[in-house]
């Protein structure tokens, strides 16, 4: 891992014992602000590209907060929902607002880390300032419990069916059970499969979508800081 990545992780746990440096790390990736603007070129060097640049989205926060937390010696896997931006607790102007409505299903990232024994989601996208527009800010984590999931999933097809137990619990595998899954999450190894999976999705997409999606983000990117210059 590169040199900023590693004077980063020192200075975010120094004197800190593992809860501690757990809570530390995800603190200070949260706190980066969310942003579109500085695409990354590729998930093998988006922790320190993300550092360089002091800002974000999901994808490179949490490739960033896995490359932390396997320093401290932590099992994480990648967790990706799809989930739709026009999401009504989001308070977005009327101009946004419409442009969110034609945006096809997006993909959002957080990570699922095994802590003492349990699978845990941890999701460190939105920076606390953007509360005040109606984002889910995980704050004040106990470095134990699970976080909130930043956006709202949607539910998957296969899952909608009920198993034949009695139970009318929603079908899973032995995977999904251990994980602890929210309805429609998938999960993915480390960066390159979450890469493969997320170019796969993305590549379906058509010129129109594309079109839709190149007007939202510049509009949505505006907003956030309007949001965060909010008193």
């Amino acid at each position: 891992m590169s040199t900023l990545v590693d004077a980063s992780f020192r200075e975010w746990t120094l004197g800190l014992d593992q809860r501690e440096s757990r809570i530390s790390l995800f603190e200070h990736i949260r706190n980066i602000p969310y942003s579109f603007s500085v695409r990354m070129t590729s998930p093998d060097t988006a922790p320190e590209q993300i550092l360089s640049a002091g800002k974000g989205y999901c994808g490179p926060k949490h490739y960033l907060l896995a490359a932390m937390y396997r320093k401290l010696g932590l099992e994480v896997v990648f967790a990706t929902f799809p989930f739709l931006w026009n999401d009504p607790d989001f308070q977005y102007p009327p101009h946004l607002r419409t442009l969110a409505a034609a945006v096809p299903i997006a993909y959002h990232l957080a990570c699922r880390v095994r802590i003492n024994g349990r699978w845990v989601l941890v999701d460190a996208t939105w920076d606390p300032p953007l509360a005040r527009g109606g984002f889910p800010v995980n704050e004040h984590w106990d470095g134990l419990s699970e976080t909130r999931c930043a956006v709202k999933p949607l539910r998957s097809a296969i899952r909608t069916a009920y198993c034949r137990t009695g139970t009318s619990e929603p079908c899973r595998d032995n995977r999904a059970r251990e994980l602890n899954t929210l309805d429609g999450e998938q999960h993915c190894r480390d960066q390159t499969e979450h890469s493969r999976f997320f170019s796969t999705r993305t590549g379906m997409r058509s010129p129109e979508e594309m079109d839709k999606i190149a007007r939202f983000y510049p509009a949505f990117e505006s907003w956030l800081e309007k949001v965060r210059d909010q008193k």
